[in-house]
């Protein structure tokens, strides 16, 4: 069994050790656990985030398996148990707080609260816009990355992050939605993820400038 002073070391060695300790000490809240936010906490698990709270009332169905970080033995497990199980595979010394719950304007700031960074990566509009105005609205000192637009497979370069205020950034095209008749696939949504994972990171390090 690898250790965590091993794991530590081996990021220290990739990251140098100030990035290492910072993130280490970070907590990001992901809400949805789908397409986005699969990517999302496996890319936040490599590079080291210490806590995770991942956040979905969701089932893993066979639908998912096109673009999402599952596997069909997981098919019917709550995905927030199907993503801890896989993620502390990678890092079991990880904190992970989980969260089997549909998010609305009642609960969404106290599970939200303990977190330096917030994801949003919901599939429903309505529930990314509630996010959205709640974060904003309830706790505007929280930085906010959301998701919009990675949906078929028109070129990569089309996705792009914006910093939409001084703590909300948006990834994605801005367009491209299920409701043009385009699939969501797992190339476009994992490029939008990396889009999302790269500027928690980045926040996370106070380079807050897309």
């Amino acid at each position: 069994m690898i250790s965590e002073e091993q794991l530590r070391e081996m990021r220290c060695e990739r990251h140098t050790e100030w990035v290492e300790k910072i993130l280490h000490d970070s907590s990001v809240a992901v809400a949805g656990l789908g397409g986005l936010g699969s990517h999302v906490a496996f890319a936040l698990t490599r590079v080291g985030v210490g806590k995770l709270i991942l956040i979905d009332f969701d089932t893993v169905d066979i639908s998912n398996l096109n673009r999402q970080e599952y596997r069909i033995q997981h098919i019917g497990l709550p995905k927030t148990e199907a993503l801890r199980e896989q993620l502390l595979e990678i890092n079991p010394y990880m904190e992970i707080e989980t969260h089997f719950i549909k998010m609305d304007e009642e609960n969404a700031a106290p599970l939200l609260e303990g977190a330096d960074v917030i994801c949003e990566a919901f599939d429903s509009p309505e529930a990314k816009s509630m996010l959205v105005d709640v974060v904003l609205s309830e706790l505007p000192e929280k930085y906010l990355v959301a998701g919009s637009g990675m949906a078929g497979y028109e070129s990569s370069n089309t996705i792009q992050t914006e910093r939409v205020t001084s703590h909300f950034y948006l990834c994605g095209d801005k367009v491209s939605g299920i409701e043009q008749g385009m699939s969501l696939m797992a190339p476009r949504v994992a490029v939008c993820a990396a889009h999302e994972a790269n500027m928690i990171v980045r926040i996370l390090l106070e380079r807050k400038e897309v």
